[in-house]
């Protein structure tokens, strides 16, 4: 097992992995930006050392600085969380080549399933489901057009590289699609350095259902149920849940969805942890989207259906150790839900609301589970993601999960900044959430309902 980790990360999921090496006897080292510096993955590390400026480019993302701190400070390996260097390909070979183990996927893994069309590729050779689409880049406006009166609108267009919902636009019309095709293929380039673009038939209002995964040197993989995350706005998921809604009364359903997603690593001689994400369209067929080479966000869901704590699994994976488990030991208990709490202002288009946290008390409770970084006087900064922390909620069913989460937004108390639980108590109450009965364009088609006049009431 290793002595030492480096976290190449911040906020709460450095936070995370700093406790699990803690109860795993390891020590950390933490890296920070000077907008860091009193950040608590910066107090509670064993180590810390500053790799430069507040941006991005100029700290998280500075490799060969990286590295040094890595070299000086005598660690094993270095886990890079999820974000900045996660799913890139050259930092886990330049960690290999300064031998230094980096706790995730090879770059060869991430190379195959970073580019979604090579995936798309390789799952379509494996047999997994995959979106009627271009059999390959589209590499100019015609053909774009060509493919488009293929596949019949509405199309999508997405960049090969990056997430996050950047480089995609969906066209209806020949002339969307050549506005959507250029700005897709400007906003790719500009934030992942590469602006090839491939189509998919764009299937309207689906479930975005993602299956986590883990897998070993030793051919074992596994997978651990699935996540609903299809309540997000501009491709950011707000609310996510484990098991999915649909899944309930359908275990044929999970088995099989399962079963593709553990078909699809092993496509890609997957190693550690992964997320395979699935678009389930109303007529109950389900398609490979893409993988996540990574930790994700929403992996405490998992963590509190199964009881498995996947960071500690990842580190014993990069280790060497075969899994703790088989699949047969997986089995789904109770229902959680999480909520990403986002220092955003909902009532103006979610924008991002940086600032100081005059007062910070999370709730508590049983079922309640905070992951955050955040207290009463820290700084927001401006500089990268908006996310204050999650909450994370277990229940005996959904129906208790639903109750212990509007109970604990309740008790949250964020003062300072404006932030998603206002927006978030009102999902968790709406009818359609309530009954499971939501997709990927809830909250639009939640936001775009007219307010009922004062006296009428609603049926």
């Amino acid at each position: 097992m290793f002595n030492k980790i480096l976290i190449a990360n911040r906020g709460e999921i450095a936070l995370r992995i700093i406790r699990a090496c803690r109860e795993m006897g390891i020590k950390t080292v933490a890296v920070y930006s000077q907008a860091d510096a009193d950040s608590l993955p910066v107090k509670m590390a064993d180590e810390a050392v500053c790799i430069g400026a507040p941006k991005s480019n100029e700290s998280y993302l500075l490799i060969e600085r990286i590295l040094s701190v890595a070299a000086i400070c005598d660690v094993d390996a270095i886990h890079p969380g999820f974000g900045f260097l996660a799913e890139n390909a050259y930092f886990a070979e330049a960690c290999k080549k300064h031998g230094i183990t980096f706790i995730g996927p090879t770059a060869q893994a991430m190379r195959a399933l970073g580019d979604k069309d090579v995936a798309r590729q390789t799952m379509k050779k494996a047999g997994v489901p995959i979106t009627p689409g271009s059999q390959g880049l589209i590499k100019s406006e015609k053909e774009a057009l060509a493919e488009a009166h293929r596949l019949k609108y509405p199309v999508i267009v997405k960049a090969v590289a990056g997430g996050g919902g950047r480089g995609m636009r969906i066209a209806h019309n020949d002339a969307s699609l050549i506005q959507g095709y250029n700005a897709a293929k400007t906003e790719a380039e500009n934030a992942f350095g590469n602006g090839d673009l491939y189509m998919e038939k764009f299937i309207v209002n689906p479930r975005h259902i993602e299956v986590q995964i883990i897998g070993d040197n030793y051919g074992n993989v596994v997978h651990l149920g699935e996540r609903d995350c299809s309540v997000q706005r501009r491709n950011q998921k707000l609310i996510e849940e484990s098991p999915s809604p649909v899944m309930l009364a359908n275990p044929k359903l999970r088995a099989r969805i399962g079963a593709a997603a553990v078909k699809a690593a092993k496509a890609a001689n997957y190693t550690n942890a992964g997320t395979i994400e699935f678009l389930y369209t109303q007529d109950g067929d389900f398609y490979f989207m893409e993988m996540n080479t990574r930790i994700q966000v929403e992996h405490p869901v998992t963590e509190m259906v199964t009881g498995v704590d996947l960071i500690k699994e990842m580190i014993k994976v990069a280790a060497g150790e075969k899994l703790s488990f088989q699949q047969s030991d997986i089995k789904l208990q109770g229902h959680a839900i999480e909520c990403r709490i986002n220092a955003e202002d909902p009532t103006r288009n979610f924008a991002p609301c940086p600032g100081t946290l005059n007062l910070f008390i999370p709730p508590g409770g049983r079922g309640v589970r905070i992951d955050s970084h955040a207290y009463t006087g820290y700084k927001i900064p401006p500089y990268y993601d908006s996310m204050i922390g999650k909450l994370i909620v277990h229940g005996r069913d959904r129906k208790e999960a639903i109750a212990i989460a509007n109970r604990a937004l309740e008790e949250f108390v964020i003062e300072g900044v404006k932030t998603t639980i206002p927006f978030q108590k009102k999902i968790l109450r709406h009818r359609n959430f309530v009954a499971g009965n939501y997709d990927t364009g809830f909250i639009e088609s939640m936001m775009a309902e007219k307010k009922v006049p004062k006296g009428k009431e609603v049926n």
